[in-house]
């Protein structure tokens, strides 16, 4: 009497894993550019709350706030150029809006685009 095989031969374990595997290591390339992207976040966020705590300041005063941030974390991208700060009445908007990559195979790179708002009370 014949036996029948149960399981999965090696190869088909390879197939079947290889999209794991390549899902895997995709998000360990884009780890880095995400912990970037809560250090800017972060940096936003505590210079907003410096502001309400300062009184307001304006937008130099908000560039001067982030930038600490951003020594203090090492953030090196964005830079505090790449800011757009506008007034919306009494509120100041900031808004950052960037992209980056990170390289996957050879000339495979994955694309990420980050953006990020942030109402700033103050006034003068």
């Amino acid at each position: 009497m014949r036996n029948k095989q149960l399981g999965v031969t090696a190869l088909g374990w390879l197939i079947l894993l290889t999209p794991f595997a390549i899902v895997g290591y995709a998000g360990v390339r884009l780890l880095p550019l995400y912990l970037n992207y809560m250090k800017v976040t972060r940096a936003m966020d505590q210079a907003g709350g410096e502001l309400k705590i300062n009184g307001g300041a304006g937008v130099v005063g908000i560039r001067a706030a982030i930038d600490k941030h951003f020594e203090i974390d090492m953030v090196d991208y964005p830079t505090i150029n790449d800011f757009k700060i506008t007034r919306d009445g009494t509120v100041w908007v900031v808004e950052v809006n960037y992209d980056d990559e990170a390289p996957l195979f050879g000339n495979i790179s994955l694309h990420v685009n980050f953006h990020k708002l942030v109402k700033m009370g103050g006034g003068d």
